[in-house]
């Protein structure tokens, strides 16, 4: 199995969890590479997506030295708090893909969650 395999099922493993708790509510889903890190609010029963924000937008990118640090992740997490709460959107489900809950991920989601989103 490679390396790409092996994520794939990592990041399976996690939403089968999440599915299995998340009820009604919407999935704050997180991607990252190694130059930006990228958010979505989606509702899995309707299969939109509520609200995004990426490390990629003009008026972040400015005042960003770098979209690949924690200072990033953390203005992108309150930014999707932000655009999240404004859908009406209060409470979601973390789900963090196949990257574990450290540096990026972590501080996108405390930001998240000093924004008002609550999970």
């Amino acid at each position: 199995m490679g390396s790409k395999e092996s994520t794939q099922r990592r990041a399976q493993r996690v939403r089968r969890q999440i599915k299995k708790v998340a009820g009604e509510r919407p999935r704050l889903s997180v991607h990252r590479t190694s130059k930006n890190i990228y958010v979505q609010v989606i509702d899995d029963a309707k299969g939109h997506t509520i609200a995004a924000a990426s490390t990629l937008e003009k008026d972040l990118k400015g005042s960003l030295k770098t979209g690949a640090d924690t200072a990033a992740a953390a203005a992108i997490g309150k930014l999707i708090a932000e655009r999240a709460s404004k859908a009406g959107v209060k409470e979601v489900v973390f789900d963090r893909g196949p990257y574990i809950y450290h540096g990026r991920v972590k501080a996108l989601a405390e930001a998240a969650r000093e924004g008002g989103l609550s999970f």
